[in-house]
């Protein structure tokens, strides 16, 4: 007797890989809740894409390594973290707390860091086209550390970034990169940009006293309006920058 074999086709099931955030915002702030005051939240290398973590306190939390592009974190408190390392392309630190913060080896391209508190903080980060207007910048510690270059120059970038209306007082951006940086109406005073590429940098109406900017590559800058009183330059600048006869106060400037 013949035996009939019937094959039947079994659909196969498939497991997808979801490209979502690994926690959502309640499950972040039952963290942060939880550790408010005794331990730290471990929020190391999560995957936190495109979230809204808008006005979260995030003081007591670990940040270390985590994926937050395009996340939402306007009016958090982000202040005194290590936020080495993280990934944080679009992401909107729009009037967040960064005061003291640590950002190092980070891309921060096209970053919404508008009215941020960025006090005393210390970036090595890629912040072109980042939107920086208004910002306080006071006593920031952007600069290179020409004791500590392991791996060559380690500097920022902040070129095509908008600084306008920011105040970057006693900050220092020693060789950072700023090609066609916005700097018009900021607050400059004290500011080290010494060895900065400044090339078509925008200064319309910025105070600059006391800002030293000394060694510079400032090819096609524009200082219309700007004080420049007690402001340092390179002995060549005086008449290689045309804009700089637009500026004011140039009696004071020092040429070096």
């Amino acid at each position: 007797m013949k035996r009939l074999i019937f094959l039947i086709s079994i659909p196969l099931i498939f497991s997808f890989t979801v490209n979502a955030a690994e926690l959502d915002r309640a499950a972040v702030e039952r963290q942060l809740a939880d550790a408010k005051g005794k331990t730290v939240a471990d929020l190391r290398r999560k995957d936190l894409r495109d979230l809204d973590l808008s006005g979260l306190d995030f003081s007591h939390a670990d940040l270390w390594g985590s994926d937050l592009r395009r996340s939402n974190l306007s009016k958090s408190n982000l202040s005194g973290l290590n936020l080495d390392l993280t990934v944080m392309t679009k992401i909107d630190l729009s009037e967040a707390n960064l005061a003291n913060t640590s950002i190092f080896g980070v891309h921060m391209a096209g970053a919404n860091l508008s009215k941020a508190n960025l006090s005393n903080s210390r970036f090595i980060a890629n912040l072109d086209r980042a939107n920086l207007s208004q910002a306080n910048l006071k006593n920031a510690n952007w600069g290179v550390d020409m004791k500590n270059q392991p791996m060559g120059l380690m500097r920022v970038s902040l070129n095509n970034a908008n600084l306008s209306g920011a105040d970057l007082t006693d900050a220092d951006l020693n060789r950072a990169l700023l090609r066609h940086a916005d700097f018009s109406n900021s607050l400059l005073h004290n500011t080290v940009l010494a060895g900065s590429d400044m090339s078509s940098a925008n200064f319309n109406n910025a105070d600059l006293t006391g800002a030293d900017l000394s060694n510079c590559n400032l090819t096609d800058a524009d200082f219309t309006g700007a004080n420049v009183t007690n402001t340092r330059f390179s002995a060549n600048d005086k008449s290689a920058v045309k804009s700089l006869q637009k500026s004011k106060n140039l009696a004071s400037t020092i040429f070096q």
